[in-house]
């Protein structure tokens, strides 16, 4: 058994683990039937498009939010618990800041009620945005207040950050370095973290997991690297139909779209295909383009996010 950067066993349960997962309002179901598991001490992209239910599913970890049916747990335990709360931050675009108090104030708060609290850790991301600790929370950019949002979230060393576009109204510069400053603290504490987020592309490089939702219920979820492998994209340079439709036998076809003078499809297929069968990998950004264009796309999830028989949660 490895040890965790925290001197404890490494858990053997997963971060967060969720059994016929569903949340209902007036309008409709927000997510629903959602069975998935995201094992501990990953940088995880949660994707999918605005309504799927990404924020719905980080509103019940950070119980925020009650389920309709089915559970949520957190390393084994109901998002409620004391074990819970105290092993979790959420940050959303909303900041849960006072106006009124000044950077230290904030600061000496997560002191006070965060028994794992680190100061040097909270104080080096306000100093590394050049945010003097005197100032008030109300007088700050709105990329200064979210340094300060990360600050509090991040000193608390929490085991699970749950992140719901926190990082929205940050420039691409800083959005890179408070990204690389969550891999840091992750790789450094054992901690797992959750992005959400609509930026593909910078989350390529960041995060070695995904899970995806669309119409209410994850689609794909797992490791990068063993997603990426199960799927190929093929380009035919012409808008030859049926001349496509031939290089797709075989093959589960996931989506399919025409531009450019060319007809391309994204396919889930043996991961063990050779490089010269006319299937290139898709990037990240492709493949997650690719289950958006298609709701009802089959689910695929790789063994490490499905969810073992028989699984509880703690009270």
């Amino acid at each position: 058994m490895t040890e965790s950067p925290r001197g404890h066993e490494a858990p053997a349960v997963p971060a967060i683990e969720t059994v016929g997962l569903g949340r209902r309002y007036r309008r409709g179901w927000a997510l629903h039937d959602t069975s998935f598991r995201l094992p501990a001490g990953r940088v995880c992209a949660l994707v999918g498009p605005n309504g799927a239910g990404k924020t719905t599913l980080l509103s019940m970890a950070a119980n925020l939010t009650e389920p309709t049916s089915g559970t949520i747990a957190l390393s084994g335990h109901h998002p409620g618990s004391a074990e819970a709360r105290q092993g979790t931050a959420f940050l959303s675009q909303q900041k849960a800041l006072y106006s009124r108090f000044r950077v230290h104030e904030i600061l000496r708060m997560g002191r006070e009620l965060n028994p794992t609290w680190h100061q040097e850790t909270a104080e080096s991301v306000v100093e590394a945005g050049g945010i003097p600790m005197s100032a008030r929370v109300g007088t700050l950019s709105g990329g200064q207040s979210t340094r300060v949002a990360f600050a509090l979230a991040l000193g608390k060393r929490p085991l699970l950050m749950l992140l719901d576009e926190p990082m929205a109204d940050l420039d691409p510069l800083v959005r890179h370095q408070m990204t690389e400053l969550l891999q840091e603290e992750a790789r450094r504490n054992g901690s797992t973290v959750v992005m959400s987020s609509h930026l593909v592309s910078e989350l390529e490089s960041a995060c070695d997991y995904l899970v995806l939702i669309n119409s209410g219920t994850v689609r794909l979820a797992g490791e990068v690297d063993v997603l990426l492998a199960q799927h190929r994209r093929l380009a035919t340079g012409s808008l030859d139909e049926a001349r496509h439709r031939q290089g797709l036998d075989g093959h589960t076809v996931i989506a399919t779209s025409a531009g450019d003078g060319q007809i391309t499809s994204l396919v889930r297929t043996d991961p063990t295909l050779p490089p010269d069968s006319g299937l290139i990998p898709p990037t990240l950004e492709e493949l997650v383009i690719g289950y958006l264009r298609t709701p009802d796309a089959p689910t695929l999830l790789a063994p490490s996010a499905q969810v073992a028989s028989g699984s509880e949660v703690a009270a």
